[in-house]
């Protein structure tokens, strides 16, 4: 799985959401990307989601706050039954670092090195 990070602005934050049997919850949240290489004549915006126990890490972020976004990219198939074959790709946050303002979350140190050692993949999706 590759790890990356982006910058932007938070565009929207979901509440939490919970599904299956398991009790699996994710929060979406899309940032609108200002970083290096933007241009802002033509917006880029990118929906990314914490799953688990980080989903609290949105609750002091809110609509307008810059931040830098660790994150891995992921993809899964599935058949459904009579269907042709999906993909479907996942952009699961794991850090988040507010980047105007007070910082409500301090930066790890380790945030430069954080793809020596991203946190192990969840097989735990609803699909």
């Amino acid at each position: 799985m590759a790890s990356f990070d982006i910058q932007g602005e938070i565009h929207s934050i979901d509440e939490p959401r919970t599904y299956g049997q398991n009790g699996f919850t994710k929060r979406e949240f899309v940032i609108k990307l200002t970083g290096e290489g933007e241009n802002p004549s033509y917006p880029n915006y990118v929906a990314l989601e914490f799953v688990k126990d980080k989903c609290s890490l949105l609750d002091s972020y809110q609509k307008g706050d810059e931040v830098k976004v660790a994150f891995n990219l992921g993809g899964r198939l599935w058949t459904p039954p009579g269907k042709p074959e999906r993909c479907f790709v996942s952009l699961q946050a794991w850090r988040i670092e507010k980047l105007s303002g007070v910082a409500s979350q301090e930066p790890p140190a380790d945030w430069d090195n954080f793809n020596q050692a991203p946190p192990p993949s969840d097989d735990d999706f609803p699909f």
